[in-house]
């Protein structure tokens, strides 16, 4: 039977107790219904699962304790990261989670031209809070034990010359100089920049370029912000990296 996985943001270690956070406690509790001595795995992103039991379970307090530790060996041998133009509501959900469970080691969500989605002070605030519970949610469910570095979201200028010059840096284009078939093994970090719902602007693919991004074909099709990134992650990871 599989083991129900909860992160914890707080060290972790092999005969701790530990206080369970709220929306983690709530979840083993009244969802899953575990009872004092049941099992589940806890991490905290360093690299281990954790085997514990639970010691308390009721509305007050959730704990466990601590029991074991396992290294784990999941992550794609392939750096991967997301530049991701900012996409409205639950596609914006959809591909941050997808994207973690695909293997990427970072997301870069960028402001491009054409997003449609405005934010700043507060409401930036409370959204990169949710956009990192999803992606720590897609760890807890696909097992990941590392979890990818969700970088704070800035302008696409700023965010594209952040990356180091031996980064293979590629944006998808129908009439992109690259195809798959043709990509040499990278030697660094691969950096994806996808564009928002309506697409790269030529100001943004001209800031792209000046960045050192190359156009990559997929096909002949023009494919939608939410399945472009994880197309290409897949594509990528089944060539160079782990799938």
């Amino acid at each position: 039977m599989r083991l129900t996985r909860v992160f914890v943001d707080a060290p972790l270690a092999p005969g701790a107790r530990v206080a369970l956070p709220e929306s983690a406690g709530a979840h083993l509790v009244r969802v899953l219904r575990l009872r004092e001595g049941e099992a589940c795995v806890l991490f905290n992103g360093d690299g281990r699962d954790y085997d514990a039991r639970m010691l308390a379970a009721n509305k007050r307090v959730v704990e466990a304790e601590v029991l074991d530790a396992r290294a784990i060996d999941n992550e794609s041998p392939l750096r991967i990261v997301l530049l991701q133009g900012i996409a409205r509501g639950e596609k914006m959900d959809l591909i941050l989670q997808k994207a973690t469970e695909l293997g990427v080691a970072g997301i870069v969500p960028v402001f491009a031209d054409r997003t449609e989605v405005r934010l700043d002070g507060d409401r930036l605030d409370k959204r990169m809070a949710h956009w990192r519970s999803v992606v720590v949610s897609a760890c807890e469910q696909s097992g990941r034990a590392r979890i990818p570095e969700l970088a704070p979201a800035r302008g696409l200028a700023e965010a594209a010359a952040a990356f180091a010059a031996d980064a293979l840096k590629l944006t998808l284009d129908p009439q992109g100089e690259h195809r798959f078939e043709t990509l040499s093994p990278p030697q660094a970090e691969v950096v994806v920049a996808i564009g928002p719902e309506g697409g790269w602007s030529e100001k943004d693919r001209a800031v792209l370029r000046e960045s050192g991004f190359a156009g990559l074909r997929l096909g002949p099709r023009i494919l939608r912000t939410e399945t472009a990134g994880l197309s290409a992650i897949a594509a990528l990871q089944a060539k160079f990296g782990d799938l």
